[in-house]
């Protein structure tokens, strides 16, 4: 039995490495494809470089401004860290709120829909009169951005939790602290994760839309400096890092979720062992 066990970890693990490669290989091929082509183009065509720079030329400005860029990018990071955390306490707390009061989700929920129907870009100059040109407007941009996917994903994951288990504990006995720890909670975090992954995805870009509206250093102020200055290779640079802090963020909240629920993926990869 324990050979067996072995033999279909080791087809699992290889299944998993051709499933990253299924996944991962057409979409980095298709954006070589692009540079390629964009990098062609350019040559061909003679494409001035103010107005669309060779993706080798976006990239040797990068390099040659990387001075310049670290503390924009430092800037630019930690008013979308701080942000972030901001939108996940708030997100977390609300979203437990409404699931826990029937009150508090007809009275908040759809004050909460109607506030995502109002422009961020049109409440960012109002934050700046109130808060300065400090890094408290771009928190709180970050956090306006962020926080409704993490309310939304925490309360439906909570409301979706198995009522059959819900009603078992309850049969035994067990509080509603328990109930909630024991079963609500662990069934809503694939819930709750999905929408922190949203969230995160979009704080970077929420921290250089304050820094647009008035800042000093960050990502946003290097964007429009440059753009006065016609140099769209750091515009492009810029436009690529933020891409990449984007991402990186992304792949490290997905690391966490794998670590935070080993028997979410446990139980998925039996379910594929038992189709082997």
């Amino acid at each position: 039995m324990t050979d067996t066990w072995r033999e279909a970890d080791v087809l699992l693990r290889r299944q998993g490495v051709r499933t990253a490669l299924a996944r991962y290989a057409p979409p980095a091929a298709l954006v070589l494809a692009v540079l390629v082509l964009w990098q062609i183009a350019t040559v061909i065509w003679q494409i001035q470089p103010w107005l669309l720079p060779a993706p080798a030329a976006i990239a040797r400005a990068g390099w040659e401004a990387r001075a310049i860029l670290a503390p924009h990018i430092w800037q630019t990071a930690q008013e979308t860290l701080w942000g972030f955390a901001v939108a996940l306490a708030v997100g977390l707390t609300l979203g437990v709120i409404i699931d826990r009061s029937t009150l508090a989700r007809d009275a908040l929920y759809p004050i909460l829909v109607v506030s995502q129907t109002i422009p961020t870009i049109a409440i960012a100059p109002l934050l700046v009169i109130w808060f300065g040109y400090g890094i408290w407007p771009k928190i709180i941009v970050v956090g306006l951005i962020c926080f409704f996917p993490i309310v939304v994903s925490t309360a439906d994951g909570l409301r979706a939790a198995d009522p059959e288990m819900v009603a078992l504990l309850r049969t035994m006995g067990a509080s509603r602290r328990d109930q909630f720890t024991k079963v609500r909670l662990p069934a809503a975090l694939p819930a709750v994760f999905s929408g922190i992954k949203i969230a995160i995805t979009y704080s970077v870009v929420g921290a250089i839309l304050g820094e647009w509206v008035g800042a000093s250093r960050g990502l946003g102020v290097f964007m429009l400096r440059a753009t006065n200055s016609f140099r769209t290779d750091w515009v492009f640079a810029s436009i690529a890092i933020t891409a990449v802090l984007s991402i990186a963020l992304f792949t490290v909240v997905a690391a966490i979720e794998r670590l935070s629920l080993p028997w979410y993926y446990t139980a998925t990869r039996e379910e594929r062992w038992e189709e082997l």
